[in-house]
């Protein structure tokens, strides 16, 4: 079941773009909003729902492709640098889900929406990628957080998969 795809070709430059959460049965499970935020890189805020409650590792994965039912499409994390886990591009902070919601809002320079070597929107897109466990910040390759429960494509506000449609 396809959930999610990027553009097929890299976009114009943006200052926002989201993610539509996607369980492996294509259930909406959360909503992202990326916005560029100056000398802070790029502000992340994450809403989810439907999800355990407790910690999720949550990472940028390199290709926006989101195949259910693993979600092995959108390839390993986001790491144009080839840094260590823990400290590349990918690498964000756990989503903290609640009894009933889970939100997360963080900002990063390790990557843009602008176009470039560190671009969550070149060619083949970028993944915002929801794992069952909490991140060590240390195992390779994913910090030992477990199966991915949840994807979303990113994606230009305004095209299909943004928070308007």
């Amino acid at each position: 079941m396809l959930v999610g795809s990027a553009p097929a070709a890299a976009v114009a430059p943006t200052r926002h773009a989201s993610a539509v959460l996607r369980d492996a049965t294509g259930a909406t499970v959360g909503w992202a909003l990326f916005s560029a935020a100056g000398a802070r890189g790029v502000r992340v805020a994450v809403v989810a729902f439907g999800m355990s409650q407790g910690p999720h590792g949550l990472h940028i994965h390199a290709i926006g492709n989101c195949v259910a039912p693993d979600f092995g499409s959108a390839g390993p994390h986001f790491n144009p640098l080839g840094t260590l886990h823990g400290s590349h591009a990918g690498d964000l902070p756990d989503l903290a889900v609640g009894s009933r919601i889970g939100h997360l809002v963080t900002a990063s320079a390790a990557f843009t929406l602008l176009p470039g070597q560190r671009s969550l929107l070149d060619s083949d897109g970028a993944a915002l990628v929801v794992h069952a466990n909490p991140d060590d910040q240390l195992t390779y390759p994913a910090g030992n957080s477990g199966t991915r429960i949840a994807c979303g494509a990113i994606v230009p506000l305004g095209l299909t998969g943004s928070l308007g449609t």
